[in-house]
């Protein structure tokens, strides 16, 4: 493959859309896991049925970077944990001002 035709494959996979859906229970998940992940229609889909559940959807490339290596049902590694705790705080806040009741995590007993 030639420069030109690498070049632009590189930019055909980095303009499709990218998603990934995380999922947290107390007192089951060790770690928030990956529940969906997807490019392109399948990413679309993932956005469309968050906004349909009125689940927020946050941008990030850096994080979607790292989620995108996690294969579905697989725990986050700890690298990504002070990103998705940031995420966290968004969708609280995000929650909070939309009169939202969110389920804040309850410490372990």
């Amino acid at each position: 493959m030639n420069d030109t035709a690498a070049d632009a494959e590189g930019k055909i996979r980095s303009d499709r859309p990218m998603a990934a859906a995380l999922r947290y229970r107390t007192g089951e998940d060790l770690a928030p896991k990956v529940v969906a992940a997807g490019r392109g229609e399948m990413a679309e889909r993932i956005i469309a049925l968050a906004a349909l559940n009125g689940v927020p959807v946050r941008e990030d490339p850096d994080l979607m970077a790292m989620l995108e290596a996690i294969e579905v049902g697989w725990e986050i590694p700890p690298e990504a944990f002070a990103a998705v705790a940031e995420i966290l705080v968004y969708l609280f806040r995000a929650n909070a001002t939309l009169g939202g009741q969110a389920a804040r995590p309850q410490p372990e007993a």
